[in-house]
């Protein structure tokens, strides 16, 4: 029993130790000094800036500092050096933290991991990625995790629709790609979508296709209904007409034949009238359903067992155009370690969560009592001048001068 208890211990030593941790991000001081600002859009007047803050709510301001974008409507761009690695044959974790403290109406708040051979001083939206994970809100109409993949140069959309979050705390997000081509997406910790790569993304040709030179039976019957061959239409069914002269009709008493014509009463629709007549319908016990050509495989289709890996990742960043500005970034991890992700996330996002929920709930107080107080103001003043102008309106009651003089 002992002996057991050693080995397991000597493997979970070994698991651990074989863990990396290839770009971990706090956003403490100095964080400078490895993130690099893009110069792109710059020249045109509409690059914007990240700023280190923990915003207007938070638990600890110093613990809780990220980097948050500024002003409105404009690009953003910055990114920092990973040691680079290949994910093969490992478990690879992307994780950040996102708050939308603006209450995002249309921009993106994704993260983006890139191969070598780009020139990050010019960052942008054409710049290759590997992935892209994160949320993206704009209207009624989006608000989805975006999760990209690139696959041969094509950048390949999640087929899954994954609802992102929309209030104004921060959230934690977290991407798991494992070497068995499976995924998982979590929110705050909480699995919201997993699955296979090849069946999620439009990696690959279709595995099976139908086949082109199959042609429909000339016996097959589509029709799942059919006209009853016992049915006969009655005796003189066509014999109804569909207008008849109404019966509660009289003729005028005013009304003279010679001047006014024969007088004949107005036509109305005939209630014995049923229209053409038509056999009633039946289950057709022919009927084999809607021919399809069958499946074949697809002679294009190439299995690849390797779709979830990417051999060189360098860099991490994000590039983001915000039509309202103010979403802060925090806590960026990426590992191959999913126990030491969730013990991240717990650490920073479960940390900060209900010391940040307590002091933005106390600035929603604070903001509803001001504005009922101003409307209360408000109020207030309309009445005022309601009554003065009432006072304005009323005329001078003028003295009667005494008829009478003193002849004293």
């Amino acid at each position: 029993m002992a002996s057991n208890v050693a080995a397991l211990c000597f493997f979970a030593l070994i698991a651990s130790a074989s863990a990396t941790v290839f770009f971990e991000e706090k956003f403490g001081a100095g964080w400078e000094e490895k993130w690099t600002p893009s110069t792109w859009k710059q020249s045109e007047g509409t690059a914007g800036e990240f700023t280190w803050t923990a915003g207007k709510w938070y638990n600890d301001e110093e613990a809780d500092k990220g980097i948050q974008t500024g002003p409105d409507a404009r690009f953003y761009a910055i990114s920092a050096e990973m040691e680079p690695f290949s994910n093969e044959g490992k478990d690879l974790v992307v994780q950040f933290t996102a708050k939308h403290e603006q209450k995002l109406d249309c921009g993106g708040g994704y993260i983006k991991i890139m191969p070598g051979g780009s020139d990050m001083a010019a960052f942008s939206g054409d710049t290759p990625y590997n992935i892209m994970f994160g949320p993206d809100i704009c209207g009624v109409s989006t608000k989805r995790v975006h999760v990209i993949f690139n696959y041969k140069g094509e950048n390949l959309l999640t087929k899954k629709t994954i609802t992102c979050e929309t209030d104004e705390l921060s959230h934690l997000y977290t991407l798991i790609v494992k070497p068995d081509n499976t995924y998982k997406v979590l929110i705050d910790n909480v699995e919201k979508a997993s699955g296979d790569l090849e069946a999620d993304w439009d990696f690959l040709k279709p595995a099976q296709i139908k086949d082109p030179e199959a042609s429909k039976p000339e016996d097959w019957d589509e029709r799942p209904k059919i006209d009853d061959p016992e049915d006969v239409k009655p005796e003189g069914f066509d014999d109804i007409p569909e207008k008849i002269e109404d019966p509660e009709a009289e003729k005028p008493e005013d009304w003279d034949d010679e001047d006014d014509g024969e007088w004949e009463a107005p036509m109305i629709d005939n209630p014995d009238y049923k229209g053409e007549w038509s056999p009633k319908q039946i289950d057709n016990p022919d009927y084999k359903g809607m021919w399809e050509a069958p499946l074949i495989d697809n002679p294009e289709y190439v299995a690849d067992d390797k779709l979830y890996l990417y051999e060189d990742n360098k860099y991490v960043g994000f590039e983001l155009w915000q039509v309202k500005s103010g979403s802060i970034f925090d806590n960026v991890l990426v590992t191959d370690d999913i126990e030491y992700a969730a013990k991240v996330g717990e650490e920073t996002w479960g940390a900060m969560k209900d010391g940040e929920k307590a002091m933005f709930d106390k600035a929603e107080e604070e903001k509803k009592a001001e504005e009922a107080a101003e409307r209360e103001k408000a109020e207030e003043e309309r009445k005022k001048l309601e009554e003065e102008g009432e006072g304005e309106d009323e005329e001078p009651v003028e003295e009667e001068e005494d008829e009478y003089e003193d002849t004293k």
